[in-house]
């Protein structure tokens, strides 16, 4: 075991920062890169990182103190010894009494077994989102991976997905914590893998002896030294220094604030160098619950709403309460918002689908064939892509300044899918030009992406109209929620064999619940009537499909 002192790494060009906390005690044991100190400067707060592995031995400074670049922090007792540091300074002494061809015997043995290269990783495309939150750190320093492991956990405002690594190797460092917003391009850390082709530096073991040490001797010292690891904290700490940040607040200041959904900007600073405390972010949710509760503050177009009370539901019997995930809250406030603001209208009708279903089922054979399960699903698709082209009217948005409609000339159609995390809704694209196969696969494949949180957010953007489908779950009927901006959505239930009259008696006939709910600002109800009646026409008869 050996001690290391602790010191202040580089700041980026920051002095005198005031250490506001202290994330670990004596005796604590922390892994490389674990927070020891929290900093703040006069435009960003940091955490300060452990350099190596091991138990705190002791801390020299205290919440309140001022640090520099070069103070000692405190003692930490690693495995790491400090002898290997100094080799590569007992190098060149070696070079200058030992022969020359000593070194040179070194690099082909290093060149034949791969020398290894560290590589930057960086967030990869996020599909149009942009700062997404990282919810979940996957590895440590030091840790293996493969091609494809997940690296970090981040979430956007509709789904969560993996960043995987691009390449096998050794995790160097990791440059983000959870709770950090990421955008594509940003540093992730540093991968050390094996250069491939790494033999070809063999050829030039016949260069000049007095090379081959001043080039072979620094590859050495990265391989078995943690340094390469301290540019990359210093990188982060000065983008973190220089940043020009618009409020000043701390990290448990801005976590309270996430938490709470409070832009930081709203709230009225009081503490040194207007500096927004954990009371000032208090005082701003207390003056906000006040104006809430006398109808000052309105929801949808100024409606006063009352609050719902507050109930212990404790003193019924045992219960458990649990954090809503983010896209649960999202889904909640949306629905909320889209309820509000959105003049609903159910339409019902049951479709006729004995002869789709016959037909479906004499094709399920080659649908096998083709790879793909040919469900009801991708003929509900088709009929509503061509119910919009018949009925335009329900192929648009409102505009946000209240004074113009948008008329869509394209075909995108969403499609909810229940999930463990919460209803997403991938989105479908030009479902006018694809046929059944296409469809079938496309929806099979987004469904699934669904379920495993690998939606990508412009995935889940553009629809001009949603299904949704609780059909093979149950009921005959449900009143689904507008998805604003578009202004339609149909709401599938189980399919049952019906009675139907026709015309002489009573034959059993295969009936399908629809239930059409639109914006009324935007659709009429003859609008919406038409719209129904061609979308059962062509759900009975599917040939009209080809009209």
């Amino acid at each position: 075991m050996a001690k290391q002192v602790i010191k202040v790494p580089d700041l980026g060009g920051a002095d005198q920062v005031d250490v506001i906390e202290i994330t670990v005690a004596v005796g604590d044991t922390v892994a490389q890169e674990d927070s020891l100190i929290v900093v703040e400067g006069d435009k960003a707060s940091m955490d300060v990182p452990a350099p190596v592995a091991g138990k705190i031995l002791s801390i020299s400074v205290k919440e309140g103190d001022k640090v520099s670049e070069g103070d000692v922090i405190g003692e930490i007792e690693t495995d790491v010894a400090e002898a290997p540091a100094e080799e590569p300074a007992a190098a060149p002494a070696k070079e200058e009494t030992a022969p020359a061809a000593e070194p040179a015997a070194e690099a082909p043995a290093a060149a034949v077994s791969g020398e290894p290269k560290e590589e930057t990783i960086q967030v990869p495309d996020l599909g149009g989102a942009d700062a997404v939150d990282v919810i979940e750190i996957s590895v440590q320093p030091g840790d293996a991976v493969e091609e494809g492991d997940s690296l970090i956990v981040v979430e956007g405002d509709k789904a969560s997905m993996d960043v995987p690594s691009p390449s096998a190797g050794t995790v160097v460092s990791i440059a983000v914590k959870e709770g950090d917003k990421v955008s594509t391009g940003d540093t992730l850390g540093v991968l050390k893998v094996v250069a491939i082709g790494a033999a070809e530096p063999a050829a030039t073991a016949a260069a000049p002896a007095a090379t081959a040490p001043a080039e072979s001797a620094p590859q050495q010292a990265s391989a078995s030294v943690e340094p390469p690891a301290v540019p990359q904290k210093d990188h982060q700490l000065e983008r973190d220094f220089t940043a020009a940040a618009q409020v000043y607040a701390g990290p448990a200041v801005r976590k309270l604030a996430r938490e709470l959904g409070v832009t930081l900007n709203k709230v009225k600073p009081t503490g040194p160098r207007n500096r927004v405390s954990k009371d000032d972010l208090h005082n701003y949710i207390r003056e906000q619950v006040k104006k809430a509760e006398s109808g000052a503050v309105g929801v949808g177009g100024g409606i006063g709403i009352a609050k719902m009370p507050d109930i212990d539901f404790s003193q019924f019997g045992p219960v458990n309460v649990e954090p809503m995930s983010k896209i649960h809250k999202i889904t909640a406030a949306n629905m909320s918002r889209n309820w509000l603001n959105v003049p609903h209208v159910t339409q019902f009708d049951d479709a006729d689908i004995t002869e789709l279903e016959t037909f479906r089922k004499s094709m399920k054979a080659e649908a096998e064939k083709r790879g793909v399960k040919l469900t009801p699903v991708p003929f509900l698709l088709k009929a509503v892509a061509a119910a919009l082209r018949a009925e335009p009217s329900f192929n648009v948005s409102l505009h946000n300044d209240g004074e113009h409609i948008v008329r869509k000339d394209y075909v995108h159609v969403g499609m909810a899918v229940d999930t463990p995390k919460g209803l997403m809704v991938p989105v479908i694209r030009n479902v006018d030009k694809k046929g059944l196969y296409e469809l079938a696969a496309e929806a099979t494949e987004m469904a699934l992406k669904a379920r495993d949180g690998k939606l990508k957010p412009n995935e889940m953007q553009g629809a001009c109209f949603t299904i949704s489908s609780l059909g093979a779950i149950g009921g005959t009927g449900f009143t689904p929620i507008v998805n604003s901006p578009e202004v339609g959505i149909l709401g599938v239930s189980k399919l049952a064999m019906k009675p139907v009259w026709n015309g002489k008696d009573f034959e059993p006939r295969q009936m399908l619940p629809l239930a059409l709910s639109y914006d009324h600002r935007a659709v009429n109800g003859g609008d919406a009537g038409r719209f129904m009646t061609y979308l059962v026409s062509v759900l009975a008869d599917v040939r009209r499909l080809l009209l």
